[in-house]
């Protein structure tokens, strides 16, 4: 479900998230994820180096940090958004 919403055509994707007004677009939560992202890499760059003192693993450790957790981020905004309870 979560690869055919990123594929769908726009009229279809339009349609569906008319239809159903408490989804959100996948492009909504690619740029929630980026700036969640943005704020937690820039706080395990300061813990980092904090604990380690060198600025270029603490940047090691950030950039991992991003592109992992900007995945597990999207893909978990995705899943919620299929799960009805609460809504």
């Amino acid at each position: 479900m979560i690869v055919d919403q990123m594929i769908f055509s726009k009229k279809i994707a339009k349609q569906s998230f008319e239809e159903d007004k408490v989804s959100e677009k996948p492009i909504r939560s690619i740029v929630k994820a980026f700036s969640w992202r943005f704020i937690g890499t820039l706080d395990t760059l300061i813990v980092s180096y904090f604990l380690t003192g060198k600025i270029a693993l603490a940047a090691s450790i950030a950039s991992v940090d991003f592109l992992t957790k900007l995945v597990l981020y999207f893909f978990h905004e995705r899943i919620w958004n299929t799960i009805k309870w609460g809504k």
